[in-house]
């Protein structure tokens, strides 16, 4: 059911090859593990210029659009949802201004420079307005001082950018004006000066370490500032159709890779003297199955290509996330199904497909923010009564 051009198919041919043979198997290997991503296979994404697809040609990047970018999302979701995570861009590319585009793009573009992102709090996770975290001017710097919680590759990534607020909002405006943006540089496997920090145990979503963060006068160059002070909101809220159509992408990977683990064993598994991919139930689940994970595709491109034509999505990016988590769930926990016992067991990867869907309806916004979303799109947002 393609309508892809001959360029996307080639996209997709490759990274669907480098995925089947580069990460599935290191993830299979290291994922039961909890092991990390070997600094080589980041180095091989970076050649195939999977960090720079979206990034403009004159700063190293393919210049292609999100419909290119989550094609290749969903290849690299299908091996290992880490893996297609680790190329998103840096959070804020637009708004850097020419100078940090100049210092910072080319390296991103070829993976040589990849960021992380501290918004969450422990107290504070969608409601991006209620951050607690401050940053005060310090001369040429700014001191950064508050807790960051869920700040996935802390240590393995080059900068991390931080949000803080620099201002108390002024009288009448939103809880949301005077949040800033910084690019806090630090080294490669470390901490940045001034930060310390312990490792969330998580319960998937390995390959990498995902953080909770002390910031305690961390020193920042005024230079660092991304975007203009105190309307880092509108920096994050920019993002985020093209943040829920790659979450969206990731999602129809992992579960497109429970389908054909099911498939698979489904035709190799003997019950009763038959194959089990000869009973009808086992046949109307993957029929199920197969819809459910065509569907989302397909509502997914639509809406990479109204972000691409620059049309306003956010109903829409909010729809694709949500139907494509929901199914990721549902669909991974039947092809665990399909496996019976095996399934639950890591001798097979469907238990990490089945894991990781489960992340995808929290973050980038959980199920029940986007059906706020969509909810107020169609009705208006809720009065309230007194």
């Amino acid at each position: 059911m393609s309508n892809l051009t001959d360029e996307q198919l080639m996209l997709q041919a490759a990274a669907r090859e480098f995925a089947m043979k580069e990460v599935l198997p290191t993830a299979n290997r290291l994922d039961p593990q909890r092991g990390e991503m070997p600094a080589e296979l980041i180095g091989k994404l970076g050649e195939l210029g999977y960090f720079g697809i979206t990034l403009p040609p004159e700063y190293g990047g393919s210049g292609l659009g999100c419909l290119e970018y989550c094609i290749v999302t969903e290849e690299l979701g299908r091996a290992w949802m880490s893996v297609a995570s680790v190329i998103r861009p840096a959070m804020g590319v637009k708004q850097m201004s020419d100078a940090q585009k100049e210092r910072y793009l080319p390296r991103i573009a070829t993976g040589r420079l990849i960021g992380a992102f501290a918004m969450s709090e422990p107290g504070t996770g969608s409601d991006v307005s209620g951050l607690s975290t401050r940053a005060r001017r310090c001369g040429d710097c700014w001191s950064i001082t508050g807790n960051k919680y869920w700040c996935t590759f802390a240590d393995g990534a080059d900068f991390i950018v931080v949000i803080a607020r620099t201002r108390p909002p002024a009288e009448g405006e939103g809880r949301h004006k005077g949040l800033s943006a910084f690019i806090v540089e630090k080294q490669r496997g470390r901490l940045p000066d001034g930060v310390q920090g312990s490792p969330i145990p998580k319960i998937g979503y390995f390959g990498w370490k995902t953080w909770e963060l002390s910031f305690d006068d961390c020193r920042v160059p005024a230079e660092n500032v991304l975007g203009p002070l105190g309307e880092a909101f509108y920096m994050v809220s920019s993002g985020l159709e093209t943040a829920r159509a790659h979450t969206a992408a990731r999602a129809i990977g992992l579960a497109r890779g429970a389908l054909e683990d099911a498939i698979a064993y489904a035709q190799e598994r003997v019950q009763f003297g038959a194959p089990i991919a000869a009973f009808q139930a086992i046949r109307f689940k993957i029929a199920n199955m197969a819809t459910e994970i065509e569907a989302s595709r397909q509502l997914l491109h639509y809406v990479c290509r109204k972000i691409d034509k620059g049309e306003r999505c956010d109903r829409e990016a909010a729809m694709a996330k949500l139907h494509a988590t929901e199914m990721a769930e549902r669909v991974t926990s039947e092809a665990l199904q399909i496996h019976g016992g095996a399934g639950y067991t890591t001798h097979h990867a469907v238990e990490r497909y089945w894991r990781d869907a489960r992340l995808t309806k929290i973050f980038e916004g959980t199920s029940e923010i986007q059906m706020r979303v969509i909810s107020d799109s169609i009705l208006g947002k809720p009065g309230r009564t007194h």
